[in-house]
């Protein structure tokens, strides 16, 4: 009898523990706080490439180790954290421009890409343009940037801080030059000519 009462004790002391434990608990429901959603990629792949094409022809061909689409937030745009490679067609197998950076980003609303960190653009002439940002206006058919920029051509280096030039750099313009330097094709000596 003496083990049943202690039995009953121990129970009565569970029971008032848990009793004291429950009534501790704040039984209300909380409220989730924004978990911060619309922040996240709406899309987001993994060795990306795409293909445009007009007529059946290739017209560019984008690639990238990341590409993020963000739709969700107030102006919606594409980002590429990796970097970007950019091949231009023009009717041919064999790209005429091309450019490269190690980050992108586009927004949709304002058609406007901005390349930045170890930006390279070949054109079609095949200059080469080098700078550490460049902004891409599709709208005005603009290229420009605020930055240092080096232009290597055929003939001569051209170096500078500020740029602006259509999207095939045939009309552009350094805004303060700051350097000129012509290249000499190396003769040939030993033919004796």
């Amino acid at each position: 009898m003496l083990s049943g009462a202690k039995h009953s004790s121990n129970i009565i002391a569970v029971l008032v523990l848990g009793a004291a434990l429950l009534s501790s608990c704040d039984t209300k429901k909380e409220v989730m706080e924004d978990l911060q959603i619309k922040d996240l990629p709406s899309m987001s792949a993994r060795n990306f490439e795409t293909i445009y094409t007009d007529s059946g022809k290739v017209t560019m061909i984008v690639r990238s180790p990341l590409f993020n689409q963000f739709s969700r937030v107030k102006e919606p745009y594409t980002e590429f954290p990796e970097g970007i490679e950019v091949l231009f067609y023009d009717g041919t197998n064999i790209p005429q421009a091309s450019v490269t950076s190690r980050f992108a980003r586009y927004t949709e609303k304002q058609k406007l890409w901005e390349l930045r960190d170890s930006v390279v653009a070949v054109s079609e002439n095949g200059d080469i343009l080098e700078t550490e940002l460049l902004f891409w206006d599709q709208e005005k058919d603009k290229i420009y940037s605020d930055r240092f920029v080096q232009i290597t051509g055929k003939d001569r280096i051209l170096r500078g801080t500020g740029f602006e030039s259509d999207s095939r750099m045939v009309n552009k313009k350094i805004k303060k030059l700051s350097g000129e330097f012509y290249i000499d094709e190396q003769k040939d000596t030993t033919s004796g000519n």
